[in-house]
């Protein structure tokens, strides 16, 4: 497959409008949005006259700031359904979070939801390079995440063929892989790792290997795990985002000609960028905590929802919509370690700067007394393993804590492991942090 850039026609028309016809849908979308969440759920309608607002109030799109942030909290205190703003008998699907921290999140779609889903989540794979008739495999999960259906039916839509395999089974993914030879996978970054060492396994090169593109979401990654990924399956991977409350997968993408950040469908999603600490929407090109609000849902509207997702908002470049920076962490993730902020995603660049290390790593955080300690676990690539030495461990571990120690801020312990030493992930997504301290009461 020759990696596909979109041809005159291809597009659709709002993906080339200009900003003034942009703008011009999305208020008028947003004030159906706002309407309709304020007439049918009794939670924003409370929310909004608690504020001291009215849907009428929206005039301009900057009058969005006058209405309430929706956070998390939300969705578990109503749960399972009370955010519907149409009747259950017309909720056509849900779809749930994995509830680890608390009640699951639980989201219903309607016909119309599930239709403009697929349509998004197609318009993302073409962004990313894939074409009718090229093949697919979906190695997200299927079930309640919104990850393995809501690839599935994009693919669909677009006209590819899909091979649903869902996650786990590792040498049947690359045995699959290898028969079938699809052009395109979708799958969590951390995932598509432990499939390209089952590929080095077997001794198979990345020029001989079928697929061309990988689109990659679900967790964060940065712009070393996207070398690490291109490198070892010979592809060009493109960053998708999306989140259950939301929708699901779909909500942005890159486009494969740039690869300059995913580019949010703002026809449909309404995006703001605010601070999170005062909650006030900061310009364009500044860093602060993405917030949504739903333009065309109709089960589950979702009204400046707080991604906590730590990002900015950049300008147009291979689409007129405006696209995001990559996620450097999530407000909810931020680790403090001797009163220093720590993003996970931070230790994650320090590592993959070393070309020795692998894109396998875990941060463990304990507790002596008093005082946080930072372990960063970290694993060589499988061609250094067999000849690891004590003194290559030792040189390896004294460099990154001193590339970490410069870089984030924070003293740690590293321990350098062999090849295939940090547990590999059968769920998809990789279990990066392990914080055993002592909870404070």
């Amino acid at each position: 497959m020759t990696v596909k850039f979109p041809q005159p026609g291809e597009l659709e028309a709002i993906e080339t409008a200009s900003r003034d016809e942009i703008s011009a849908l999305q208020l008028e979308r947003l004030k159906w949005s706002l309407r309709h969440a304020y007439d049918n759920v009794p939670f924003h309608r409370k929310a909004f006259d608690d504020k001291g607002v009215h849907p009428d109030d929206l005039k301009t799109l900057g009058d969005l700031s006058k209405f309430p942030f929706m956070t998390k909290n939300a969705l578990r205190d109503n749960y399972p359904f009370g955010l519907f703003a149409v009747p259950r008998e017309q909720v056509l699907r849900l779809h749930a979070s994995s509830g680890t921290t608390g009640k699951s999140i639980v989201v219903g779609y309607t016909a119309q939801d599930i239709d403009n889903w697929a349509n998004l989540v197609a318009r993302s794979i073409r962004a990313a390079g894939g074409r009718k008739g090229d093949m697919l495999h979906n190695a997200y999960g299927y079930g309640m995440f919104t990850g393995g259906l809501g690839a599935h039916y994009g693919a669909e839509r677009l006209g590819c063929t899909v091979v649903p395999m869902s996650g786990g089974q590792t040498e049947k993914q690359v045995a699959q892989i290898l028969d079938f030879q699809p052009q395109i996978i979708m799958v969590t970054p951390s995932y598509s790792l432990v499939i390209a060492e089952e590929f080095e396994r077997l001794g198979i090169k990345p020029d001989d290997i079928s697929l061309k593109v990988g689109i990659f979401g679900a967790e964060p990654w940065g712009e070393g795990m996207r070398a690490e990924i291109e490198r070892k399956l010979g592809i060009d991977a493109i960053d998708i985002y999306g989140l259950t409350e939301v929708m699901g997968p779909g909500v942005a993408c890159e486009c494969i000609e740039s690869k300059d950040g995913p580019v949010i469908w703002e026809d449909h999603f309404y995006p703001e960028i605010i601070n999170p600490d005062t909650g006030e929407v900061v310009a364009d090109g500044e860093d602060g905590e993405l917030v949504f609000t739903s333009l065309t849902k109709q089960a589950f509207p979702v009204i400046r929802y707080r991604t906590r997702d730590l990002t900015r908002l950049l300008p147009p470049t291979s689409r007129a919509f405006r696209r995001m920076g990559k996620i450097t962490g999530r407000s909810d993730d931020m680790l403090i370690v001797r009163g220093v902020n720590v993003f996970p995603s931070q230790i994650e660049e320090q590592i993959l700067r070393d070309k020795r290390l692998s894109g396998n790593y875990q941060v463990l955080l304990t507790r002596d007394g008093p005082l946080d300690n930072l372990e960063v676990r970290c694993e060589v690539q499988r061609e250094i393993s067999a000849t690891l030495s004590q003194d290559l461990i030792a040189s390896i571990a004294k460099e990154l804590q001193h590339h970490i120690k410069t870089n984030v801020g924070v003293s740690t312990r590293v321990t350098v492991m062999p090849f295939e030493g940090i547990p590999r992930t059968v769920t998809g997504k990789a279990r990066r942090v392990i914080d055993e301290r002592p909870k404070l009461v």
